[in-house]
């Protein structure tokens, strides 16, 4: 089973995926075409410690089930469907067992879809009627897309127009490794690489951000 504790909450839920981002605010997005395609990469994310990522979904045959093979070969790994526009989209991620879906978009019909199949979905938002109708269809988790559009101080700026709580933020589109400490202490609470992940065999650099990530969430727990 992977490593994410399930006592915040059954698996696929809001409260599980918060908790594991927390350990690890970092998503890796990977667009191989078919699921298993993937599989070097996954081996040398996992080498390096990473957890979550996800699997851009392709309208293919066979999709479903490559996927379903990809999360039994990385148990140790948060596998998630990317780039869910479709509602077959959404079939494909719960048929292959994903505990989470991502999406570039804000659609009601797709959030449905997704809790009739008890898939957790996280919308794309990028305006304050996005976020405000994302949080009227009680979606916990939003993902600002492109981060890079908006800028590093838009999800700081929206908070107080809008008025607390918003919903768990994660920053992605055109970001970088570089990124992804700058954005946090800028208030988003996690970030997603994809097209900017960088060399995955600069290990080093790579161990040492996740390094100062779990020393930032040890130093936040530790907080009265």
């Amino acid at each position: 089973m992977p490593n994410t504790s399930e006592a915040f909450g059954p698996a696929g839920s809001v409260s599980w995926l918060i908790h594991s981002l927390r350990a690890q605010p970092l998503l890796i997005v990977l667009r191989p075409g078919e699921p298993l395609r993937a599989v070097p990469t996954l081996e040398r994310l996992q080498e390096l410690g990473l957890i979550h990522v996800e699997i851009a979904w392709q309208p293919t045959p066979g999709w479903a089930h490559q996927m379903q093979e990809l999360i039994d070969l990385f148990p140790a790994l948060e596998l998630g469907a990317a780039s869910v526009c479709q509602l077959q989209a959404v079939a494909d991620a719960a048929a292959a067992g994903c505990r989470y879906a991502v999406s570039p978009l804000l659609d009601s019909e797709l959030q449905r879809w997704a809790t009739e199949r008890e898939l957790l979905l996280v919308p794309g938002v990028m305006s304050p009627s996005e976020v405000h109708q994302a949080r009227r269809l009680g979606c916990g988790i939003v993902k600002l897309f492109p981060a890079v559009s908006v800028g590093i101080d838009h999800w700081r700026r929206l908070r107080e127009p809008l008025g607390a709580p918003l919903p768990y933020c994660i920053a992605a589109g055109g970001l970088n490794p570089g990124d992804v400490l700058p954005w946090l202490e800028a208030g988003v609470d996690a970030v997603a690489l994809g097209s900017g992940l960088g060399d995955l065999e600069a290990s080093s650099a790579w161990r040492e951000l996740l390094s100062t990530l779990a020393a930032r969430q040890s130093n936040a727990s530790a907080l009265p």
